[in-house]
């Protein structure tokens, strides 16, 4: 049968947009490896390797320069405490992230705020006073360093206008110097990480551990950034001497698992549900909400994880949608230290992951999971801000279209029992994610007195009413707002790109389940116990050549690949890990080529990989070495 013109239309959109997709992924990581690149650049600049750490403030400072950074010294002093001892070449590409380069704009804003009368000068004795008594004072010698230069000093005057145009050229030459030495050199180019054509398609951003993680961890498990620190890269670049590679070709489409049952199965079984959130954070780290699980007696269950399709609007695109998630499921026994790992969502349809089995009666605790190899930073060009309130004809503030849009899909995320109201937790879960404080009962009350509510919840209208009482207390101004949604993983365009809400479904076949959100936070030692027993139960063991005592276990689990290195040595390990090789993959450490720290008896994820594109092949092939 002919297809109609209407059709026809429609498939060229969807062709198209798919395009405009995949074109703006492969320019986000290409930007995501010059990125790197420039990072390795000024590392190699200061030290022989990017194995080799940084041992000194000095050498922070240092190397902060040749990256176009002119680092204050409490801005050093942030990242190089008095417990600090190295920092490897990720902490320095983590600080790169946070520490952005100042722009000449912003040096003329700080520099006209000394220049009351915009005269474009200003007196060299009043540089002098201001320089060497307020903020971090400099010395007199520092001070006539700056005055005595004549390319932007005249009649005791300083043109900052010419200050900043140096200031600008000599942060540019300092990373463009860089870079053409990494390229010269070919001992360094044979060292690059990830920036080459054939891994430009890595991911970028790292899944780091919480530092609010429990130190109470597991023996098991390498400690975590929020324990003692284990870095993941050795302190010097060192000779390999045992190995071991694994290969996984995948087709495409080939992950999609059908054997979950659909949900119209198990109708007549009892069900519970539950939404809930991951935000990225701005080091990279994601947190999400944890929930417990009660269940009165034994029973067969399935529990399912997907994002959520909130209401989406025309023209814009929802990432989350394709975030991979995963759920954990851990039996409470005597405390709650004491979790025992009962399984995971490990079977697919679309873009569901869920599990079934039979649960004995008791509590268990639900963690949801996402790799961070598709929820990272990203990089979009928005050309403007959205506009969030107007003032009307009578002149009273409104909110715009498009801000009652996000705030609808906010709600609808918050609304964890999907009742239609927001109950004082679900608020808090809210409050503290935007504020980091939470409202009392006191306040509440006064909520309930000026906001529309039902049976004590807050309605969508009410929602809308208190983010229209927040614009009319700052006159209009949106500042709030903005930190409000960009907190919630919304960018200046009103898009959603740094979050992924997600929804839980648990049916039971005898008995009514119960869920409850108890926490948001970061990924703790729990979870990732779970992940690297589930891996080691189900994945495929190797033990290394030479080395009998190291075992790399991989474990594929519908489109996603995750890597576990157990160390049975009575030593630390330094283990070198070379996806090169890979096609079409995405890893969440963000580099090709990389290493990391193993403790003494424990085990620890090495990484976990995706394809770029799940509607093209692809490869995993990665090559573990031990380093001597």
């Amino acid at each position: 049968m002919a297809s109609s013109p209407e059709n026809n239309a429609s498939l060229s959109v969807q062709k198209a947009t798919r395009s405009e997709s995949s074109q703006a992924k492969k320019s986000q990581h290409a930007e995501e490896a010059i990125f790197y690149m420039n990072c390795r650049a000024a590392y190699l600049t200061v030290l022989k390797s990017s194995l080799e750490n940084i041992k000194s403030k000095e050498q922070l400072s240092l190397v902060l320069q040749q990256a176009g950074r002119n680092p204050s010294q409490k801005t050093v002093n942030k990242y190089w405490t008095s417990q600090t001892t190295t920092l490897n070449f990720d902490d320095f590409c983590t600080i790169l992230k946070k520490e952005k380069p100042a722009t000449k704009p912003e040096l003329l804003e700080a520099f006209r705020k000394i220049d009351a009368d915009n005269t474009g000068y200003i007196l060299h004795d009043e540089l002098f006073k201001i320089l060497t008594t307020r903020g971090e004072k400099m010395t007199r010698d520092e001070v006539s360093a700056i005055t005595k230069q004549a390319d932007f000093n005249c009649s005791g005057k300083l043109d900052y206008n010419k200050f900043c145009d140096l200031y600008m050229t000599t942060s540019e030459h300092c990373c463009k110097t860089a870079r053409e030495r990494l390229e010269v050199d070919s001992r360094l180019r044979q060292q690059q990480f990830g920036s080459q054509a054939e891994a430009s398609s890595e991911g970028i951003t790292v899944s780091k551990p919480s530092p609010r993680v429990s130190r109470k961890t597991d023996h098991k498990l390498a400690p975590t950034k929020g324990d003692s620190r284990t870095p993941s890269r050795p302190s010097s670049a060192q000779s390999c001497k045992a190995s071991i590679s694994t290969t996984i070709s995948m087709g495409a489409s080939s992950n999609r698992n059908t054997k979950l049952i659909e949900p119209d199965t198990v109708k007549e079984w009892q069900c519970a549900q539950s939404k809930g959130c991951f935000y990225l954070e701005d080091d990279g780290e994601i947190i999400s909400h944890k929930y417990k699980l009660h269940l009165p007696q034994r029973s067969t269950v399935c529990i399912t994880i997907k994002p959520l399709n909130v209401r989406q609007v025309e023209g814009k695109s929802c990432h989350w949608l394709s975030v991979d998630t995963a759920l954990y499921i851990l039996k409470e026994n005597e405390t709650q230290e004491n979790l025992q790992v009962v399984s995971f969502t490990e079977q697919q349809n679309k873009e569901m992951f869920g599990w079934k089995g039979e649960l004995a009666s008791g509590i268990y605790w639900l963690l949801p999971f996402t790799t961070g190899c598709r929820l990272k930073k990203v990089k979009t060009q928005i050309t403007g801000e959205a506009k969030l309130v107007y003032r009307g004809e009578d002149g009273e503030l409104t909110l715009t279209k498009e801000f009652r849009a996000a705030l609808l899909d906010i709600f609808e995320t918050i609304d964890l029992d999907g009742n239609g109201l927001l109950s004082l937790e679900e608020y808090n879960f809210f409050e503290l994610r935007t504020s980091g404080e939470k409202c009392d009962e006191e306040a509440w009350a006064v909520c309930k007195e000026n906001f529309d509510m039902k049976k004590n919840e807050l309605t969508r209208q009410g929602f809308m009413d208190l983010n229209l009482m927040e614009a009319n207390d700052r006159e209009g101004d949106p500042s709030d707002l903005w930190v409000t949604l960009l907190s919630l993983g919304y960018n200046k365009a009103l898009e959603m790109t740094e979050a992924c809400p997600f929804v839980i479904d648990i049916y039971a076949e005898k008995c009514k389940p119960r869920i409850k959100a108890i926490y948001l936070e970061a990924g703790s030692w729990q979870l990732n116990r779970a992940i690297c027993k589930s891996v080691v139960n189900k994945g495929e063991a190797k033990v290394m050549d030479g080395c009998e005592n190291i075992i790399i276990y991989t474990y594929k689990a519908g489109r996603r690949i995750t890597s576990v290195i157990e160390n049975k040595t009575e030593n630390k390990v330094i283990i070198h890990v070379n996806n090169e090789q890979s096609k079409n993959c995405l890893s969440n450490r963000g580099l090709a080529v990389f290493a990391v720290e193993v403790a003494p008896k424990s085990m620890m994820v090495s990484q976990h990989v995706m394809p770029l594109n799940e509607q093209e092949e692809w490869l995993y092939s990665c090559v573990h070495s031990l380093l001597r």
